[in-house]
């Protein structure tokens, strides 16, 4: 009888973990992150000069919203990357941790929880409260030294 409760314990536990996967429309959702994810998807063979707090840097970015990946900014439509400094809180906290040890032409996937984004107040109209994001990004230069031709990027 014991191991009869436990298989039913077990097939309600499930059916309750799937039936939180799956909004009103029935379809299939990813709970956001919870911590910083760092992905990365593209490493320079060669790599002399890592990012570290106080480094001025410039990055190309495209970001999406976690829940329906919708783009809410982009760098690269722009043609000029973002320049700021590393750990000074010129950016959102997710931004300033994961980007850290990165190599110039280095490209990363952030998956940020909004407590390291905009949190509760968001960024509107764009950016809703308590949002996770998503940002694909790639390093151009660190203080001012970018990629040269040296420097070629193997994808992982």
């Amino acid at each position: 009888m014991n191991i009869l409760a436990l298989a039913f314990t077990i097939v309600a536990a499930l059916a309750c973990s799937t039936a939180a996967d799956v909004n009103a429309s029935g379809k299939r959702v990813r709970a956001p992150p919870t911590q910083l994810q760092i992905g990365v998807k593209y490493r320079p063979k060669n790599c002399t000069v890592r990012t570290k707090p106080g480094d001025k840097v410039s990055v190309h970015y495209t970001g999406t919203l976690f829940s329906d990946g919708t783009e809410f900014d982009s760098s690269l439509g722009r043609g000029t990357p973002l320049d700021f400094v590393v750990g000074q809180g010129q950016v959102i906290k997710g931004w300033d941790q994961g980007l850290l040890n990165m190599c110039v032409g280095e490209k990363r996937k952030l998956q940020i929880p909004a407590d390291l984004a905009y949190g509760k107040r968001g960024a509107p109209p764009t950016i809703p409260a308590d949002a996770a994001l998503v940002f694909e990004t790639e390093l151009m230069a660190i203080n001012g030294q970018g990629v040269d031709s040296e420097n070629v990027r193997e994808e992982l």
